[in-house]
Formats: structure tokens, sequence, C-alpha cells
């Protein structure tokens, strides 16, 4: 890897500044998901037994005014942390100031500091979010050395990763070396054949995907909502089923530029409404007039099964169907278990709802690798450049 890790730094003694990704579900108050939380522990725990001063933070959820910093606070998450250390972790309710700086200024070797949501500093003209020259700069100021663990936020420039990283030696964390690696290399070096397989309910949420991966993969599979904008263009009926008009010639010309590389759906499970508790049946290609398209249908499975068979590389990112629905998630758990099945293959979930549906669907072990970013690992697949590791120092 081209980036500094934190294995590259000299960490005994250090203050380290840790931009983990701690955005995590909260329900009155308390954590109903500590996936994040753990998922950072390697790498903290790292530092602590290389006799560092481990400064961590993070944001939570979205914050534009001072009545949203209520539900949003921090002390939760570094409660928990504090659990899964077995160590206390010191909260300073603040994102800057003298209680934080003092707190920092006491801190010995083996100790652990959170300090409050990052984007607290939003409220006020957004100064995390934009990248504000002077919070990256006394963020920085507080720490001898800097590690990203936070894949989630790398596709954005945000003060708490670009802005400390432009002025302290930095480096990626565990979390974020294993994105790069996996992700990158998937992208960049895949053993072949390389199959992508595209969900999802919109095509425009996937066009840059789409376009690199069909130069890239040896087959790209596409199900979910957005196979009913490529039928579309293909002239086929489509009934009621979700389609982008506006994206239409679009999936056109992707259907041109790909040949025989693109593997559309070839029938479908309907039903008239959006629910699990209307009938459904199992159609072609084309969809009757008053129904719509909610999942792949078994022809596709088999077809993509057989597209599957041999691949050596897999990157799967979108649902084949409303997989919240039980009545329609049977094409995401057949490909969940076509994976699976592959022997010698890397897979890899990046993010989002086909990562959900992994975990919630008992998954989550037979995948090489489920990607913590949904934004993020969809921006690194179109082969963006993304500003979070952009700025981690070169080695």
């Amino acid at each position: 890897m081209a980036k500094k890790t934190v294995k590259d730094l000299e960490l005994s003694g250090k203050k380290v500044l840790v931009r983990a990704d701690f955005n995590v579900p909260m329900k009155d108050g308390k954590i109903s998901n500590d996936n994040r939380i753990q998922a950072a522990l390697p790498t903290l725990e790292y530092i602590l037994e290389q006799g560092g001063k481990v400064i961590v933070f993070s944001h939570l959820g979205r914050v534009k005014t001072e009545e949203d910093k209520a539900g949003l606070s921090m002390k939760p998450v570094a409660e928990r942390l504090g659990e899964l250390l077995g160590k206390d972790v010191k909260f300073v309710a603040q994102t800057r100031g003298e209680e934080l700086e003092n707190a920092v200024a006491e801190l010995t070797d083996g100790d652990v500091l959170m300090f409050e949501n990052t984007r607290f500093e939003d409220v006020d003209g957004k100064k995390e979010s934009k990248n504000d020259p002077e919070l990256g700069k006394y963020w920085a100021g507080l720490g001898d050395v800097y590690v990203n663990d936070a894949f989630g936020t790398a596709h954005r420039a945000h003060a708490s990763n670009v802005g400390i990283a432009s002025n302290l030696e930095s480096a990626a964390g565990f979390l974020v070396e294993k994105e790069i690696n996996f992700i990158g290399g998937a992208v960049d070096e895949p053993k072949r054949p390389f199959v992508a397989i595209l969900g999802g309910a919109k095509v425009s949420d996937k066009i840059g995907v789409i376009e690199n991966l069909i130069a890239k993969a040896d087959k790209v599979l596409v199900g979910g909502g957005m196979t009913y904008t490529f039928y579309k263009a293909l002239g086929h009926d489509i009934g009621n089923s979700l389609v982008e008009e506006d994206k239409v010639s679009l999936a056109k010309e992707l259907i041109d530029k790909a040949g025989d590389k693109l593997v559309l759906p070839v029938d479908s499970i309907v039903a008239a409404e959006f629910s699990n508790d209307v009938e459904t049946e199992t159609v072609g290609e084309n969809i009757p007039e008053g129904k719509m398209g909610l999942d792949i249908g078994p022809k596709t499975v088999e077809l993509f099964e057989n597209e599957l068979k041999d691949a050596k590389t897999v990157v799967w990112n979108g649902p084949m169907g409303v997989f919240e629905m039980s009545n329609f998630a049977q094409g995401t758990i057949k490909v969940c278990e076509a994976l699976a099945k592959l022997e010698d293959a890397t897979t890899i979930i990046g993010g989002g709802d086909s990562a959900t549906a992994a975990q919630q669907l008992g998954f989550e072990e037979d995948f090489s690798h489920i990607s913590t970013g949904g934004g993020a690992s969809l921006e690194y697949l179109e082969g963006k450049e993304l500003p979070g590791i952009a700025a981690i120092s070169d080695k």
C-alpha cells in the first residue's frame, strides 16, 4: 500500500489523534448496534499496546441546529467504547476549548479520551463539513500524529480527516487499510474472472460505477429496481415498476457499450402493490400492466449463479429486490448463497443496503470483506480519488 499505515508511525509516548467512524444507530439515547465501535478496536488496541495516548473522535448523525445536538452526543459511545476496551474512556463534552486542551495535556501513556461530536462544529457555519482550515489546524494541534480509521467519511473532505491530515503526519488505521486493499485491489488488480453485481433502486446512483466496472470487469450483473430502466431502454413493458425516465437513453448507451458483458434479469417477481401482503407472480421480461417488479425471478437466479460459478473476484453493491419484505428477499438471499459457495474467490460487499442485507440474512462471515462505507465504497468503485485517503501521508 502506498499510504502510511498505523504500523509506520512511532506511537510510544505520542498523543495519537484517531478519526473513527462511530456513526452508530441510536434509539432513545441508547446504541442499538455497536458494530462500528467493535470494528475500530484493533486499531485502538494496537496504539495502546505501543504506548500511545489515544484521542478518538467521530461524527454522529446530522447536526444542523442547536436542537439537533440534544440526541447526538458521543457520551454513550464513549461509555460503550470503555466497556469494549475494558478501560476508562474520559469523555469531554467539547469540540474545542480549555477543558479539552487540559484533558489532553493530562493524558498518560495508555489513556483514552473521546471528545464531542465533530458535527457540532457545523451548527455555526459548517466548519467540520466544509473543512474549515482553522478548525483542522486546531484539532491537529491536539496531537502528535493522526490515524484515519473512518472509511465511511473518506469520500468527504472534512476538517476531521483532510483538515487534520494536512497539518500532521498521518496514517491509515487497520480498517481503512483493509478497505484500500480489498476494494482498491479488486478494481485495480482483480483475479479473473472478475464479476460485479449491481442492484438497488436507481441507475442514477450507480452510473459511474457501471461505467467504470464495464471497462474493468468480465461481467456486470444487474438486479434490483434499476432493472426496469434498462428494460424500458430495451423496449420491454414495465407495468408500474420503478423507472427513471430521464435515464432511459443513458441505460441504452450503457447496454450498447457493454455488449455481452452486461447481464440483465430474464424474469421478475411482481405484485400489484409495494407490500408483503399481496399476491405475487413470476413473469418474464415484460411486466404486466398494473404490476411492478420487486425482485429477480428464479431463472435470473440460475443465470446469475452460472455467471458466478467460476468467478475469482466478485464485488457486490445493492440488493436484488425489496429484501426487507420476505416475499421479495429470495433474489438477494440466493446471491448471498451463491457467493458463500465460491471457492478461492475474493468476495466483497461495497457497503450500503447489500451489506445490511448480508448481515441481516446471516451471511456476514461468508464474505472476504464487507465495506464499512456505503457512499465511500461506491465512489471508490467508480474509480474516484477519495479525499480522506488522498490526504494520508505517503510511505
